[in-house]
This record gives structure tokens, C-alpha cells and sequence, in this order.
């Protein structure tokens, strides 16, 4: 077991930061010495000292030896995976890295419908031909949900010779498929389970939330860590457990879609998310689920206004249905945004989705709430 108190990329950034030197390497603003003005007013100028290049004491994330090998391990642990990659390009560019290491051109891989447009960029990248699979759809609700084992099972008897599956869990509202039976499934088959698990990077935290997909027999999963943990935006993770990937192909594929000059920032935030939820993440998935089970009981009991419940739903997305206030959800997105300073996730025809994470506090959750009221009660205007 290792010390998951450490946070060794964080720790060399920030002695790099207060290291005195005549800086003559890139990036151009030199520690912020010449960043622009209405910038500096807005972030200040200490960011600016950690926006720093590939120095000797920061590692290459391209072929890691020092903190951000051991930073990457550190994560492997918390998350339960053999082996993590960070990423600065988002989980766009892990989605891609796994169907590039898994797939050639005109070989197969079975997704469903409603993938996310990074895996039709992988589909563009990698020549690979996809088996796409009808989702399950609520036609009352409109909304999509996940494929099933059926589907798998009756796509790999119909293409034998597929190369890999792929599987969104959980989708965009938060609900989550049978993904144990996918993975057995899938290896009965001898190839691998890829995973866009980009909104359930907390899961392996709690055990009220779903299982992680690592958890769930995938064989590998990418997470945004950035939209339900405590990273910056475009820092996420990809995780790779078993012996159905080729880990050199990850890698080789990584180099293909990242940036050869990563943002030290985002590396260094991906190593202080997963210290916090290591050392944290049951506590703050507690509250998380707290805030997020008052969200749902009252808005619930708002005339007009339901919320989608169903089994292996990721009780911290919350979706509310407003169509029974003779709104769009759109029409309701824009009043809860403009009006009452309330601001979604997404809207849709029919619903509202709203991201509980553990940054919310009860103070969000209470003008959420009174939000809704007015909505509901016409008393918005």
C-alpha cells in the first residue's frame, strides 16, 4: 500500500515555482513576467509561476521516471486500477488513445448509438468499422439509456471477429448498465471491455454509488476527473487493469493525441484530486449524496415537476422532467439561469440535468430548490 498522503507532481511543482533562476524556456510569459495585464487581474500572477514546461524535476509525461510515474501509480491505487495515465486533453483524448491501442483499420468494435463524438474521432483515427447498438429508450421520457447484454451477445455471435467493445457508463443522465454481464460477455469473446466512464470517476468511492467500471470487469475505462472531482478542466485519467490491453499501444496512442507541451497545472491537479478523494472521498461522497437526496425529495413534491429514478441510477445526477409545467426544458433553463441564478448542466425537451458534485454546498442546493418553486409557481418573472 502507498502513502496516498503524498503528492509528488504536486510537491515538485511547487518547489520549481519558488526556485530563483533566469527563466529562458518556454512558455513565452516567463513565471508570469509577461502576461497580459486584464489576465493578471482576473487570475492574479502566482498561477502563472506553476504554468511551467518539462524542466528536469517535473518528469515527462510521454515516458514518466519521477513524480509523475509515482503520481500516476499513487492513482492507480485510489482508483483501483493496474495502471493510470494522466491526461491534459481530456477523456476526447482517451477515448481515441483506447480505440487506436485496441483497433486497426477495418476492424471492428461494437459501440451504441449514443457514444460520445470522440469515439466516432477514434472511429476517423484508427480506420476502425463500428458495430453500433441501439441503446435502451424510455420513449415517455425521451431519453436514452444504455445497451444491454442481450445486444452484446447477439452482435459478437453476428461478428465473431470484433476487436473490442465499448460501453458509455454512465450516460449523461447518470444511468448505468448492466456492465458485470457486458465485460463477461465480452470475454468470453478474448477481447477487451473499453469504457467511456467519464461522468463516474467518484464511483469507486462510495458504496451507494454504482460499482466502477474497473470494478465492473472493464478492462479499461477513462475518467474525467475534471467533471465530478477536484481537477481543472480537461485533466482526466485512463485506467487499464488484466492482460487484454497492450499497454505500449496506450502509450504510443497517448503520444498521438496529446500535447507534446502539457499544462503542469492540470497534471499537478489530477494528483491533489485523487490525494483528496484517497484520503477523503467516502466523507465527501456522504455529503454529496445528502445534498443530493434533499435536492430530489423536495423538488419532487413541487407541482408539475418529477424526477427520473430508476435502478442503477447515479444518485448525484439529478434530472427533473418540467414538461408537466407546460415548459420546455430549454424555456425552464433559460428562466432558472437569467432569472434566479440557477445554471444546469444541460437542457433538454422535456428535463432539466443538474450535476451534484462535491463542490456543492447546501446553500446551492436551497436556491436550486427555491428556484424550482418559483418556476412552479409561475413566480419568476
Amino acid at each position: 500500500m502507498r502513502n496516498q498522503n503524498q503528492t509528488p507532481l504536486l510537491d515538485a511543482l511547487k518547489a520549481c515555482t519558488t526556485h530563483a533562476h533566469a527563466p529562458f524556456y518556454t512558455p513565452g510569459h516567463k513565471r508570469g513576467k509577461g502576461i497580459a495585464q486584464p489576465l493578471a487581474d482576473l487570475l492574479g500572477t502566482k498561477i502563472f509561476c506553476a504554468d511551467l514546461t518539462e524542466l528536469a524535476n517535473l518528469d515527462n509525461l510521454f515516458a514518466p521516471e519521477g513524480v509523475i510515474l509515482a503520481a500516476q501509480e499513487l492513482a492507480a491505487e485510489a482508483f483501483g486500477a493496474a495502471q493510470t495515465w494522466f491526461l491534459v486533453n481530456g477523456s476526447t483524448c482517451g477515448i481515441e488513445a483506447a480505440i487506436l491501442a485496441t483497433c486497426g483499420t477495418g476492424d471492428k468494435i461494437i459501440m451504441p448509438r449514443n457514444v460520445h463524438s470522440s469515439a466516432i474521432a477514434g472511429l476517423i483515427l484508427s480506420g476502425a468499422m463500428p458495430i453500433f447498438l441501439n441503446p435502451e429508450y424510455d420513449s415517455v421520457l425521451d431519453i436514452a439509456h444504455s445497451i444491454t447484454p442481450e445486444a452484446v451477445q447477439a452482435a459478437l455471435q453476428k461478428h465473431p471477429d470484433t476487436k473490442a467493445v465499448l460501453v458509455v457508463y454512465p450516460t449523461y443522465y447518470g444511468v448505468c448498465g448492466n456492465l458485470q454481464a457486458i465485460a463477461q460477455i465480452t470475454h468470453q469473446y478474448h477481447i477487451p471491455l473499453l469504457v467511456d466512464e467519464a461522468h463516474g470517476a467518484h464511483f469507486a468511492f462510495h458504496p451507494d454509488l454504482p460499482p466502477s467500471a474497473l470494478a465492473a470487469g472493464a478492462d479499461l475505462t477513462v475518467q474525467s476527473t475534471h467533471k465530478v472531482l477536484g481537477a481543472m478542466t480537461q485533466a482526466s485519467m485512463l485506467h487499464v487493469q488484466g492482460d487484454r490491453i497492450d499497454i505500449d499501444r496506450v502509450s504510443k496512442a497517448l503520444q498521438l493525441v496529446q500535447s507534446t507541451s502539457p499544462s503542469y497545472i492540470l497534471l499537478a491537479s489530477l494528483d491533489a484530486a485523487r490525494q483528496q478523494m484517497a484520503l477523503y472521498g467516502k466523507g465527501l461522497m456522504s455529503r454529496t449524496l445528502e445534498l443530493a437526496d434533499i435536492a430530489r425529495r423536495r423538488i419532487s413534491q413541487i407541482p408539475g415537476l418529477s424526477i427520473l429514478q430508476m435502478p442503477n441510477l447515479d444518485q448525484t445526477r439529478l434530472t427533473v422532467t418540467v414538461s408537466g409545467l407546460g415548459l420546455t426544458g430549454f424555456a425552464a433553463e433559460e428562466i432558472l439561469d437569467e432569472k434566479l441564478g440557477v445554471t444546469a448542466e444541460f437542457g433538454s425537451l422535456q428535463h432539466l440535468t443538474f450535476i451534484i458534485s462535491l463542490g456543492n454546498t447546501a446553500s446551492d442546493i436551497e436556491q436550486l430548490v427555491q428556484g424550482f418553486m418559483r418556476v412552479g409557481s409561475g413566480e419568476w418573472g
